[in-house]
C-alpha cells in the first residue's frame, strides 16, 4: 500500500509509520569477567592483557565508502571528488586514469581529493595509498544518475509489465548500478552499505525497473558506460528526503516542523486512546472483514497502535540523513524521482516543498543546477489532481527540470502502474533533452496561455508540434463561465491550439484537461507524447 494510507492523514504533517533500520551509535561490547586469580595461568593472561591494553593503536588503514568499489562508474567530463578516512595527518594519494592526487587527512581523519575531468572509459583501477593500499578494480567512467522517490521507483524489474521481455535481455556490463540499503538517521550519515553490479537477468530482476529503463535508454543513445545510483523507499513522503538545512534556512516550510513536535507531544495521549479502545476497534475491523469478503471487496487495514512520532522512518530529513547524505559529493550527472503519492492531498504545500527539496539537493552536492527529472503521478482513484499541478508548476519555476507525463499508464485502481518502461523512455528523453543538449521533443504539449473570443476559449500549447487526438474525438476539456461551475466542453484542434466551447457557457473564464483523479485524455503532439493535465484557473 502506497498513497492510499495517506489520504486520511494530511491535514497537516502526520506521516506513515515506515519501518527502517535505525541508525544508532554503535554499541560498546564489554569482556568477559576475568576469573578468580588462583592460578600461575591465570595470572600470566592478566599480565599479558594488560601488556596489549597498553599498547598504542599503530595506526588506522585508509578507508573508501562503498559508492568506491569494483565496479563503479565515475561521472566524464566533470571534476570528480574521491574521498575517505585514514589516521589524522596521513598522506593520501589516489591514482586513478593517468592522474595522481596527494592529500592529508584532517584532525577528524577525512580526506579529500578532486580528479580532473575524466573521459568516457570502459575499465581501470583506483588506487588509494596511504599506510595502507586499496585497488578498486574495473572502474569505469561515463554518466551517472541518482534515482530516488517512493515506491514506483522502488518498484522492481521482477514485477514490470515487460519483464519476460527485458530481462533475459538485459545482459550489459557498461550498465550499472548500486542500491542504497533502506535506513533512516537523525544525522546526517557518511557512508552507507552496498556494492556496485553490472546488468544482467541475475542482478536486473530486483533493480528499480524505471531506474532501469532509464539507464537503459540512456546506454544506447550515449554510448558510454550509465551507473545508477538507486535510493528509494516505498509509501515516504517529501518531507523525509528534504535535507535539514532547507528547513532551517525556508520559513515557509515552518509547518514541518511544527507539526513533528505536535505529533511528539500527542503521542502519549494517542497512543492511550489506542489501548483503551483497542478491542472495540478489533471487533469493528473483525465485523468489516466479514462484510467486505461477502461483497467481494479488499479487506480494510487491521488497527494499528500509533507509532512513535520519534521512531517514524518517514520524519522529517529522516531519509536525505541516511539514503542522500551520503552520496555526496559523489559526482554525478543527475536525478530521477519518482514521488508524491504520500504527499496527495497537500498538492498547495508540495508546491512549495517539492522545489525547496530540489534546491536544497543541489546545494549540498555542490554541482550547481544539475538536471533534476521527474515523473508526474499516473492516475488513481486516490491521487488528487492538484498534486499533479504542484508537479507541473514545478517545471515553471524551477531551472532543469524535466517532467514524463504517463496519463496512459495508470491504473485506477492499482497504485503501483506495471507499465515502467514508458516511464524510463520519457525520462531519457528528458535527460538527453535537458542534460545532453540533444535537439529532440522531450515533453508532451504544454499549457501555455488562454484567450477567450465570445463564447469559444484557445488555449495556446507549447510543446504542440503536430498536435493530434489519439483514437476518436478530442476528450478530457472542461470549461466554466464566471460562476465557476465547469461543464464537459466540446475541443478542436488549430494547429498549436485547442479551441473550446460548450452549450450555456457564453463567456468562458477558465478551462480545465484532465483535472480529474483518473483523467480520460487523449491530446498528444506529432512525437508520441500527452499532454499534462492543467486548469488555467490556479488557485493561489
Amino acid at each position: 500500500m502506497d498513497g492510499l494510507a495517506f489520504r486520511s492523514a494530511q491535514q497537516n504533517f502526520p506521516l506513515p509509520h515506515i519501518p527502517l533500520k535505525e541508525s544508532r551509535p554503535a554499541q560498546v561490547h564489554h569482556a568477559h569477567p576475568i576469573a578468580p586469580m588462583n592460578s600461575s595461568r591465570s595470572l600470566s593472561i592478566l599480565a599479558a592483557s594488560i601488556s596489549l591494553a597498553c599498547v598504542p593503536r599503530v595506526h588506522a588503514d585508509v578507508k573508501l565508502p562503498a559508492l568506491f568499489s569494483d565496479h563503479a562508474i565515475l561521472q566524464r567530463e566533470i571534476a570528480v571528488p574521491v574521498w575517505g578516512s585514514a589516521d589524522p595527518g596521513e598522506e593520501v594519494t589516489v591514482t586513478f586514469a593517468g592522474q595522481t592526487q596527494t592529500t592529508k587527512a584532517g584532525a577528524d581523519g577525512k580526506w579529500k581529493v578532486t580528479l580532473k575531468p575524466l573521459k568516457a572509459a570502459d575499465s581501470l583501477p583506483l588506487t588509494v595509498k596511504g599506510k595502507n593500499t586499496i585497488t578498486v578494480n574495473d572502474v569505469a567512467v561515463g554518466e551517472v544518475w541518482v534515482a530516488s522517490g517512493q515506491s514506483n521507483m522502488e518498484f522492481r524489474m521482477s514485477g514490470d509489465f515487460n519483464r519476460n521481455a527485458a530481462i533475459p535481455a538485459s545482459t550489459d556490463p557498461g550498465l550499472r548500478t548500486f542500491t542504497v540499503a533502506r535506513n533512516s538517521s537523525d544525522t546526517e550519515l557518511t557512508d552507507v552499505p552496498g556494492n556496485w553490479v553490472s546488468a544482467d537477468p541475475k542482478n536486473t530482476p530486483g533493480f528499480s525497473a524505471v531506474g532501469y529503463y532509464f539507464g537503459r535508454d540512456l546506454r544506447a543513445d550515449l554510448k558510454v558506460p550509465v551507473g545508477i545510483l538507486h535510493s528509494s523507499v516505498g509509501g515516504t513522503p517529501a518531507e523525509a528526503w528534504t535535507s535539514p538545512d532547507t528547513y532551517a534556512s525556508n520559513d515557509a516550510l515552518k509547518y514541518v516542523k511544527e507539526g513533528q513536535e505536535a505529533a511528539v507531544k500527542g503521542y502519549p495521549t494517542a497512543l492511550e486512546r489506542y489501548n483503551q479502545s483497542e478491542a472495540q476497534l478489533l471487533q469493528n475491523w473483525n465485523a468489516a472483514v466479514e462484510k467486505a469478503k461477502a461483497e467481494g471487496k479488499n479487506p480494510p487495514r487491521k488497527p494499528a497502535a500509533p507509532v512513535d512520532p520519534q521512531k517514524n522512518g518517514s520524519r522529517p530529513s529522516a531519509l536525505y540523513n541516511a539514503m542522500i547524505a551520503p552520496l555526496q559529493p559523489y559526482a554525478i550527472r543527475g536525478a530521477i524521482w519518482y514521488q508524491g503519492e504520500a504527499n496527495s492531498g497537500r498538492g498547495k504545500q508540495y508546491r512549495t516543498l517539492f522545489p525547496a527539496m530540489i534546491q536544497g539537493w543541489r546545494k549540498a552536492w555542490g554541482q550547481g543546477e544539475f538536471p533534476f527529472l521527474f515523473v508526474q503521478i499516473a492516475p488513481h482513484e486516490g491521487m488528487s489532481p492538484e498534486i499533479r499541478e504542484a508537479q507541473f508548476l514545478t517545471t515553471q519555476t524551477t531551472p532543469k527540470t524535466g517532467m514524463a507525463v504517463i496519463t496512459d499508464f495508470g491504473e485506477a485502481t492499482d497504485i503501483h502502474p506495471k507499465h515502467k518502461e514508458p516511464v524510463g523512455q520519457r525520462l531519457a528523453l528528458a535527460a538527453r533533452a535537458i542534460a545532453y543538449g540533444e535537439k529532440i521533443e522531450y515533453s508532451g504539449p504544454v499549457f501555455d496561455s488562454l484567450k477567450t473570443d465570445g463564447a469559444k476559449a484557445e488555449v495556446k500549447f507549447t510543446h504542440a508540434g503536430g498536435l493530434t487526438a489519439k483514437d476518436g474525438e478530442l476528450k478530457g476539456f472542461t470549461i466554466a463561465g464566471e460562476d465557476k461551475k465547469f461543464v464537459p466542453a466540446k475541443a478542436e484542434i488549430h494547429g498549436d491550439t485547442v479551441t473550446v466551447s460548450a452549450e450555456g457557457v457564453a463567456k468562458p473564464a477558465a478551462v480545465r484537461y484532465g483535472w480529474e483523479r483518473v483523467p480520460d485524455v487523449n491530446l498528444y503532439n506529432a512525437a508520441g507524447l500527452p499532454a499534462t493535465p492543467f486548469r488555467t484557473d490556479v488557485e493561489k
